[in-house]
């Protein structure tokens, strides 16, 4: 089986392919860059014209040539002015531009097969014959250097496998997943509307998507009571100097709305200022102007609630949890959906530990995903340490608490079942990070739930408890979120499920079809029941047959349909139809059937196709 870096490099070498073929068929066209990425690649140009899916088909034939003509990949080391001048004769200015990038003296390393040449690292295959299975994908537009004031360009994506049998099976997951797809789901299920008129990237929940959300809230909130957490609730707006002390502000500027300056600070800086540019630098970096920020965060408005009444070494841990509204400034061609928003619910928790309770506490927050995960029947997932980066200078405070921290997530992960990996420059800026990576019935992979240790807002904020020794101490922060974002979470439940939810999670649980029409009495008295019963049920009396309403609650995936006619109405039954256990089919009285629903409720069973 080829290694991720073996695919990675086969799927960098079909990019220069593809940029070669481009060039073949548009002689005057600019590149990028082609890097590989997670189940393919791409590659970036400035071309005449707008691509249709007719070119692309154009393209991946010319590509195939190149394979056929097993080209060589040869490796050119020069000097950063050499390339240049290479990139300039060929035309190149976002070569050009890139290689600016790279200090002077350096030497740079070019890649050439057949006519085309290319700034790249590397490593390539031998040849372009190397590659024996290719498909272009789609067409999408993007900025250069992902600047909405640059260039427009045009992205072409595309895969590659060592075979065409592992080509074919990827191409089927397309397909399945195209069929999964939470946008076109969530439409057809009536779970979400995202309206242009209230903006992008901001979600209207429908009152069938609210159920779904609240009933994985309430299911969080259990694990919550059971492992003593507090809930608390806090502003979706705080003043700037609280985002700037806790580092999120200057650190994350670029990905937060701009702020709302206070207007009679914003006037008086306004009269003070000679010039645009001096205004602007009050406002950024003056602190007597007075600004406010959309929380893009919950963190230190929880640092805030402990900070406000004195705190006793006995109290702790403090576990503090919040479903709070947070928002993040997301460029338009980024928004996906549910999983890429600019307004969206944290299920965000806060522990306040002692330093001996700091492995207890990072068990209890271990235990709690892996029991939301594998209730959802997401128990195929790997846990990764994301750790700081020694040679980058985006991480706040000292080395030898990030050294602490990162072995405290050492020491937790060694508890954990499934496989464990670390990667460099994956934490947070204020702490190392545990990273949940689950794997979809799909094969999917999506970075879900989080665990963060921070010995540094605590330092920021100056809070403290008084120890058994009558003398202040700071206590260590875990940050935590199993489901990460609500709304992230529920596109993937979507798809995971295939919009067929587990009937605890089920917007509608129930739907019963009458007949007859003389039976309708009969059916809204199974409705009332039902609701005594908190089963959330409909009945649908349409003076339509039977196959149609069966059709319909196909359609809309209703777990469970109840058929009734006079037979069942007499003697107390319902003929049962079940999409998630189809094994309960056929006629139940309804006492059994009642007990049925009650236990497949209460122990959140999962569809019988995911049961293991």
């Amino acid at each position: 089986m080829a290694s991720s870096s073996d695919l990675s490099q086969l799927r960098h070498s079909a990019a220069h392919v593809l940029a070669a073929a481009v060039l073949r068929l548009f002689p005057g066209a600019k590149c990028d860059i082609g890097p590989a990425i997670e189940n393919g690649f791409y590659y970036d140009f400035d071309l005449p014209r707008t691509l249709t899916m007719k070119d692309l088909e154009a393209i991946e034939a010319e590509m195939k040539r190149i394979l056929s003509e097993n080209q060589p990949f040869e490796r050119i080391e020069v000097s950063r002015e050499e390339a240049k001048r290479q990139m300039e004769r060929l035309h190149q200015p976002y070569k050009c531009e890139r290689l600016a990038d790279i200090p002077e003296g350096e030497t740079v390393s070019l890649y050439r097969n057949g006519e085309f040449l290319d700034l790249c690292r590397g490593p390539h295959v031998e040849r372009t014959g190397c590659i024996p299975a290719i498909k272009l994908l789609s067409i999408a537009g993007c900025y250069y250097r992902g600047d909405e004031h640059r260039q427009q360009l045009q992205r072409i994506y595309g895969t590659a496998f060592f075979s065409e049998k592992d080509l074919e099976a990827y191409l089927q997951q397309l397909e399945q997943a195209k069929k999964r797809d939470h946008r076109k789901l969530g439409v057809a299920l009536n779970l979400f509307v995202i309206d242009e008129m209230v903006g992008p990237g901001l979600i209207l929940w429908t009152p069938k998507g609210t159920i779904l959300r609240k009933q994985l809230q309430a299911f969080l909130e259990e694990e919550l009571n059971r492992q003593d957490y507090v809930q608390v609730m806090t502003p979706h707006i705080g003043k700037l100097d609280l985002f700037k002390t806790s580092g999120h502000y200057p650190y994350y500027k670029e990905s937060q709305f701009a702020p709302i300056w206070e207007r009679d600070s914003l006037e008086k800086a306004f009269q003070a200022s000679r010039s645009c540019e001096e205004l602007r630098q009050r406002l950024e970096e003056n602190a007597t102007v007075d600004g406010f920020l959309l929380k893009p965060i919950n963190c230190p408005m929880h640092v805030r609630l402990y900070a406000s009444q004195p705190r006793s070494y006995r109290e702790l841990p403090i576990r503090m949890a919040e479903f709070g509204t947070v928002y993040r400034w997301e460029q338009s061609g980024e928004l996906s959906g549910l999983t890429r928003v600019r307004g969206f619910t944290q299920d965000d928790a806060h522990i306040f530990c002692r330093e001996d309770q700091l492995e207890d506490e990072l068990s209890g927050c271990l235990q709690l995903i892996h029991t939301i995960f594998t209730t959802l029947g997401m128990s195929d997932y790997r846990v990764r340490i994301s750790l700081r980066d020694p040679k980058s200078d985006k991480y706040i405070g000292e080395k030898s608490l990030w050294e602490k921290a990162e072995n405290g997530l050492r020491k937790a992960a060694k508890q954990c079942t499934q496989p464990v990996t670390e990667a460099i420059g994956e934490a947070a800026f204020y702490g190392p990070k545990l990273d949940f990576i689950v794997r979809d019935v799909l094969g999917r992979e999506w970075q879900l739930g989080t665990i963060q240790i921070d010995y540094h807002l605590p330092y920021r904020f100056h809070i403290h408890y008084i120890g058994a020794d009558n003398q202040p101490h700071i206590p260590i922060m875990i940050h935590r979120a199993p489901f990460g974002s609500m709304e992230r979470f529920c596109g993937l439940l979507i798809e995971h499920f295939g919009g067929d939810f587990p009937l605890w999670l089920s917007p509608e649980q129930v739907r019963i079809l009458p007949i007859q029409e003389d039976v309708i009495p009969y059916a809204r008295e199974l409705s009332a029941q039902c609701k005594q019963k908190n089963i959330r049920v409909s009945v649908d009396d349409r003076s339509e047959t039977l196959n149609a309403k069966i059709r319909a609650a196909e359609a809309e995936k209703v777990p469970y349909v109840w058929v009734v006619g006079r037979k069942e109405k007499e003697g107390k039954t319902v003929s049962v139809r079940s999409r998630c256990q189809p094994s309960h089919k056929g006629s139940y009285s309804l006492e059994t059937i009642f007990e049925i629903l009650r236990k497949e409720i209460e122990t959140r069973q999962l569809p019988e196709s995911m049961q293991k």
